[in-house]
Parts: structure tokens; sequence; C-alpha cells
């Protein structure tokens, strides 16, 4: 192994949780004089007698001459007869700095020989074995450590293990290892949960998601209290819903811990789950009215919700509390909120109110994302003109700010209907490597001008770049059957696309706008009821007042739209949509 990667490995191995078990080097007693007191304290006497002590400098003046084998066989042989951690601490560093691994090896089982009760010695011996690529020697030499622990002690040092292993090449034989190393520790009560849940980590690693999903389901029935079998499970819940979920939904149906409860909402909120998710942190608030973060993330997935009186009600809750921790997250949440209170006093029609909120924010820290809220602000009063320059006089501090600034002028001015100047602006923006937003933005731009080949070109660009992203997918198919050509690849592409993101409502809207075109108007309607259940949107409230119309059911139709209108009466779709029926609202 190269040298340097030697060093880095092992300094890199984190005593983790062990660190806290291990014992301090023992200072030799010391007995003040007459005019010494335990207030006036004095340098602790040393073990070493004047033998030894010319030992130890002989051998460091052997080292700094570039005589480092024999200073370190002094140093180690000093170490020997003192008993003293340090000094094997230092043979270790010597041998390390001489590029020899193996004698840093022979040091630390030395080490272990003379000090049989040494844990600093076992954890360098598994640490110097896993940077050698001995894996099994160090499996043996993690067991002999872990047996030898006290109960107390072992849990977490179980819990550091897979940070001890991490940097182990062969995954598998990695999880092997540690499982066999584990095996007494997974008969005692007490270490259960931990070793299962260390044994899970190991095996998702290695890409065995089932196996992994299998241990955290024995953690979690061994101490359904146990924290660490829920964070694996919650780690796994993409990966194998079904084993996990059934441990999770028990977990939380209790009293869970704060974090792990706000973990899974957001997990949920990532995966489109946003009623599941508003359950979860309404229970955490009532739960833990003192835990600060869940406030905030109840209160932005309400103001996403549209519920904008419980919404707010919960982001002031959070500002009064934020404003006076020290805590740095919770102050860069401040911005999330004031920027939320936002958008909610301006649907309000609170414009006043609105730009305070947004006076709260301090510009340097997002100047792109509170200009583009200003220049919303201003062209909902009619002030085009100005909100457009708002925007291109942003100053920005970096190329990334500068890209936001782009992305963020391009979507204002499509969703104003200036869409050449939204194309032209797009089209022409530096490209450092590929940027799937705005080239995503350009193919929205280039749709609105009938440019169709343009867009397909684009949005297949996007789909060999990222194909697991599904808005590509959806938005290709969408268009189709928008312009109900190509049904089939539409349907094809669209159901990629959930493949991909199975809660996007907006995505269960394409595949219902592709069931009507083809004739399908009882699965459209189920589709549309239920996206438009889990997001009001006026866009989906367009397609759904439609189906519903053509159906004969025009007094829900006419509900639907209005609601529509309401959510966001400037809608494109909704009002192409009324206007094609010739409804008046």
């Amino acid at each position: 192994m190269n040298f340097r990667i030697f060093c880095s490995v092992l300094s890199a191995c984190s005593l983790g949780a062990w660190a806290q078990s291990l014992p301090a080097p023992k200072a030799m007693p010391v007995h003040p004089t007459s005019s010494q007191t335990a207030s006036n304290p004095v340098p602790q006497a040393s073990a070493l007698d004047a033998v030894m002590f010319y030992q130890l400098l002989l051998g460091e003046l052997k080292v700094q001459n570039g005589e480092s084998n024999t200073g370190f066989s002094l140093i180690l042989d000093a170490a020997r007869k003192s008993k003293d951690p340090e000094l094997f601490q230092r043979a270790i560093d010597l041998a390390l700095q001489s590029r020899s691994a193996e004698a840093a090896l022979q040091v630390a089982r030395t080490w272990k020989q003379v000090i049989p009760a040494s844990k600093q010695a076992n954890l360098y011996i598994v640490q110097i074995l896993l940077a050698l690529n001995k894996v099994e020697e160090a499996g043996l030499a993690l067991k002999t450590t872990l047996n030898s622990l006290p109960a107390d002690e072992l849990p977490a040092a179980i819990a550091s293990v897979p940070r001890i292993f991490g940097r182990v090449n062969d995954k598998l034989l990695a999880a092997n290892t540690v499982e066999s190393a584990l095996s007494q520790a997974l008969t005692q009560p007490g270490s259960q949960a931990s070793a299962w849940t260390t044994i899970g980590r190991m095996r998702r690693d290695a890409g065995q998601g089932r196996a992994a999903a299998q241990a955290a389901q024995k953690g979690y029935a061994a101490d359904n209290k146990s924290q660490g079998p829920v964070m694996l499970a919650l780690s796994l819940l993409e990966q194998e819903p079904d084993l996990v979920r059934p441990l999770i939904l028990s977990y939380m149906s209790g009293p869970a811990n704060p974090e792990l409860r706000l973990g899974y909402a957001r997990t949920l909120i990532s995966d489109q789950q946003s009623s599941a998710a508003l359950a979860q942190l309404l229970k955490l608030n009532q739960d833990n009215p003192e835990f600060v973060p869940g406030w905030l993330f109840s209160g932005l997935l309400l103001t996403d919700l549209d519920q904008p009186l419980l919404a707010e009600k919960a982001l002031l809750r959070f500002v009064s509390m934020a404003a006076s921790s020290q805590d740095p997250e919770l102050k860069s949440g401040l911005s999330d909120a004031y920027f939320s209170l936002s958008q909610i006093a301006q649907k309000q029609g609170q414009i006043t109110q609105a730009e305070d909120y947004l006076s709260k924010i301090p510009a340097q820290s997002e100047p792109v994302k509170v200009g583009l809220r200003r220049a919303n602000l201003l062209a909902e009063q009619g002030k085009l003109p100005q909100a457009r320059q708002l925007l291109e006089n942003i100053q920005t501090s970096s190329p990334e700010q500068a890209r936001q600034k782009t992305l963020a002028l391009g979507m204002f001015l499509r969703e104003h209907k200036e869409y050449q100047a939204a194309y032209d602006l797009l089209n022409q923006a530096p490209k450092a490597g590929f940027d799937y937003e705005i080239q995503s933005e350009l193919a929205m731009a280039a749709e609105r001008l009938g440019k169709f080949d343009v867009m397909e070109s684009l949005l297949r660009e996007l789909i060999s770049a990222k194909p697991k992203e599904a808005h590509a997918y959806n938005a290709l198919g969408f268009s189709l059957a928008d312009r109900n050509i190509r049904l089939s690849e539409a349907k094809q592409l669209i159901e990629q696309a959930v493949t991909l993101a199975p809660n996007d409502p907006f995505i269960r809207d394409s595949l219902a706008w592709v069931a009507f075109r083809q004739g399908d108007k009882v699965l459209a309607l189920q589709l549309l009821e239920s996206a438009y259940k889990a997001k009001p949107d006026a866009e989906i409230a367009a397609h759904l007042g439609e189906v519903l119309w053509v159906t004969g059911r025009t007094s829900e139709a006419s509900t639907v739209w209005r609601e529509g209108l309401l959510l966001k009466s400037d809608n494109e779709t909704l009002r192409e949509t009324l206007k094609r029926f010739n409804f008046k609202p």
C-alpha cells in the first residue's frame, strides 16, 4: 500500500465512541513538599529513571540524525520496560514515518502483549490491519476487543464499527467480517439492537438492501425503543419500503424522537406524500412543541398545501423561537420562514406586509431568491417593466448566483408570456457543462413558442443525461398528449415517470390526460381526483373540471374551476380551458 494512502487511512479512522472509554495515561503520584499545596500544584514526577531517560533521549537524537531504525528500537524497548502507552504511541508514529506499516503493527501487538487490558492497543491493531487490507485478521482482533468490553460500553463501541471498516474496498467482505465479529454481541440483550444496526449498515453499504432491512427488523424486535434500527430503516425506505415501513410506522405511533419524526416527514415530502408528511409534522408539534425545526417544516409544507392561516401561525411560532436562538441552523431557517410569510401575505393582497417580510432577509444571503420574490410583488401590481429591471439588476457574487439569476429571469419572462425573450436569454446563457435546470426551462419556453422539435430534442437530451429523473419523461409525454399525437408513446413516457416518482400528483395528472385523450374517461377522472386531492393546483383543476364537464357533471366542474381560479387566477391552462368551454365564473 502507498505509504501516503496508508497514513491518511489510519489517521482518518475515527476512534468514535470508543474514544470515551480509552484510558488516559496514568500519572505518577505527586507528593508535595511543605511549601507545595494542592492550590499550588507542581509538575508531575516522571516514571523514568536516569538510564531510561538517557535511552529515550538517545533514541530521539538518533531519529533526528536520520538513524530512524535505531531510534525506533530504543524507544520501543523503553515502552516495553516502562509499560507507558504514550511511548508505544510514539513508537507507532516513528514506524509510520519510516513507511513501515508492518513495524507499526508489531508495536501495537507488543503493546497489547505488555498491557493486555489496553483498549488503545486493540484499536490500533484493528486499524492498522484494515489499512494493510488484512480484513479478516482485523475482524478477529475486533471480536477480541468487543468481547473484552464491559456491557455498558459495548453498544457505543459497536456503533463506531462501520466508520472504522468504512474504507475497506470489498464491502461484502467487510460486512461478513463484522457480522462474524459481532456474533457474541448478538446474544446479549443489551447490545443486540446496536449489533443488528451495525450489521444492517454494513449490509446496506455492500448493496444488500434486503439483508440490511432484515437486520433493522431484528434490531427493532430486540429493542423497540432503540433509535439505531429506526434510523437504518429510514435510510432504506426508498429501497425496501415493504420491509421497513411497518417498523417505521410502529415506532412513529409512539413517543418518537423528534429528530427521527422530522426525518421521516422530510422523507415523505420528498416522496410527494404531503398528507402523510403533514400528519407527522402536526404530531411532532403537538408532542414536542419545544422542538423548533418542527414549526418551520410544518409551516413550509402548509404553505405549499395552500393552507395560509395554519402556515402563517406555524411560521410565526418558529420565528419567535428561532430569533432568540444562537443555533446557526435555526438562524438560517429564518430566511425560509420570512420568504414563505411573504408569499402568504402576497396571496392575501398584503403587498406592504409581504415587502416587510422580505426586508428581514439578509440580501447577500439569497439575492436571487429575494429578488425574484420582489419582482413577483411588482408584477402583481402591474409593474412588469420595473419587475424585469429589478431582476436584471441583481448583483451576483459567484458563478452559481449568476446561473440562478439567469434561470430566475427566464422563468419570470416565461410566466409572464414573454416567451421569445425567455428563450433567447436561456439559449444564450453561458454553460459550464450540462445544466439540467436551464435546459429544462429552455424546453418549456420552446414549447410555448411552438418549437416542438426543439423542445423534444432538449427533453430527450435531458432523459439521456439523467435517466432517473422523472421530470423530462413527464414533460415530453404530457406535451404529446396535450397535442393529441403519438398517444401510445406519450403513455409509455409518462408511465416511466410514474415508475420513477409514483406519488407525484403532477405526473398522475399527466397520466390522466393521456387516458382522457385515449377515451378512458373513468380512469382519467379517478386519477385526476386523486391528484387534485393530493395537490390542489390550478392546472390540475383545469383538467379535472374538463373531464367532469364532458361527462355531464357540469356543476362539479364549475366548483372545481372556481377553486382553481382562487388558487391561481392567471394560470394559462385554466384560462384557456374556461375560454374553450365559454365558462363565466
